[in-house]
């Protein structure tokens, strides 16, 4: 029943009375809670993986409390206010790209960073994983779906400039991460079977034509060691093989925290980032990898979630392609590490270290609270 106090506001106004503390904050609950089990639990695995390195757990508990920060700000916001801002990111965010290509910053043989002296550094690209999907999203969201040929073009063109960008840095698995952040969006638009069907069959050339004319000579021996690992087992393929030895021998239970032995011991490289699902694997077994799995699978159900319940167009075609980004990061990162894909480079979200990573992760969760907590005050757009 509502009050005759109530019959004297707005409808906007009485859900917002009603509402929890949660839901007038903008934060779902759900996703907050997910969240915080993994980013805890995370800590636990790095200080293993990182051979007891306080200093770099410290480091990765700020920047995942930074990532909360992030996500209670960017929750606040009105999709449709968002929506009004993201051509400006997306010409912000090439336009750093092409700065890192031509006075970036070059660590590790790669050139992936803008470095102000004394006041931060940080990698453009990262920032192109949220503001890729945000640009598709806008742009197909203001045309009647599904989308006719010449507004997929548009939308590939501006997904093909950042993707080249970054590849040329070299980056290549950041790169086909923002590759399919953009094309879930057009997928999820609506295409006809034909041109799904004709993508398919321009994957071989494609390919053929980024072996020869865009893939650098180390990431040519990644796929060569893929086919065959053991062709040079104290080289190239040393990683895979020490991180399948990892998994295969935690077992059921695992050995224990603290008490692996491939990374301890310092067999299995990269423990601490890309091949951190190994160490987890081997001191927890497969029931750990298992309820990581479960969170992940928890973590995407409600992502799907709130897709299904968006209100504006704009605010599915995102919602769903953050989601389906989600998954591919965790995809990739599990394939590669088992030996079913080629090493590309891509963390393990929330448990690989890498703070520049985190928050641009926990960003993205913002953006799906922002679009599920907004959706009973806003009108379809």
């Amino acid at each position: 029943m509502i009050s005759n106090f109530d019959r004297t506001l707005s409808d906007e106004d009485v859900l917002r009375r009603r509402a929890s503390l949660l839901q007038r904050m903008h934060i779902d609950g759900w996703l907050l809670l997910l969240l915080l089990i993994l980013g805890t639990g995370s800590l636990f695995i790095l200080y293993s993986a990182s051979g007891k390195n306080v200093e770099l757990l410290i480091k990765q508990a700020s920047s995942f409390g930074i990532g909360m920060v992030a996500v209670v700000v960017i929750a606040q916001f009105d999709p449709r206010f968002m929506a009004r801002w993201v051509p400006l990111a997306y010409v912000i965010g090439v336009a750093l790209l092409t700065v890192v290509e031509v006075m970036g910053h070059t660590a590790m043989g790669a050139t992936r960073w803008i470095n102000i002296p004394g006041v931060i550094r940080f990698q453009p690209s990262e920032l192109m994983k949220i503001i890729m999907p945000m640009t598709i999203a806008w742009y197909l969201s203001r045309h009647n779906l599904p989308p006719r040929f010449k507004h997929i073009v548009v939308s590939l063109a501006m997904i093909i400039v950042p993707v080249v960008l970054i590849a040329k840095q070299p980056d290549l698995g950041t790169s086909l991460l923002i590759l399919a952040s953009g094309g879930f969006v057009v997928f999820m638009a609506g295409l006809q079977w034909r041109w799904i069907l004709g993508a398919a069959a321009a994957v071989v050339p494609i390919a053929v034509g980024m072996w020869f004319f865009l893939m650098h000579d180390y990431q040519k021996r990644r796929v060569l060691t893929f086919l065959n690992p053991e062709s040079d087992p104290l080289g190239a393929g040393w990683n895979i093989i020490q991180s399948k030895a990892a998994i295969g021998s935690g077992g059921v239970l695992g050995k224990g925290w603290l008490l692996g032995t491939q990374s301890h011991l310092d067999f299995l490289p990269e423990s601490h980032t890309d091949f951190i699902i190994a160490v987890l694997a081997e001191e927890f077994g497969l029931v750990g990898v298992c309820l990581l799995l479960l969170l992940y699978m928890l973590l995407l159900a409600r992502g799907l979630v709130i897709t299904a319940q968006a209100q504006t167009l704009f605010g599915k075609l995102l919602a769903g392609a953050l989601t389906m980004t989600f998954f591919v990061y965790v995809f990739v990162n599990i394939g590669m590490v088992s030996g079913l894909l080629p090493v590309v480079g891509v963390p393990l979200p929330f448990i690989s270290y890498g703070g520049t990573h985190l928050v641009t992760l926990l960003s993205g969760f913002g953006i799906l609270m922002a679009i599920h907590t907004h959706r009973k005050w806003i009108a379809q757009v």
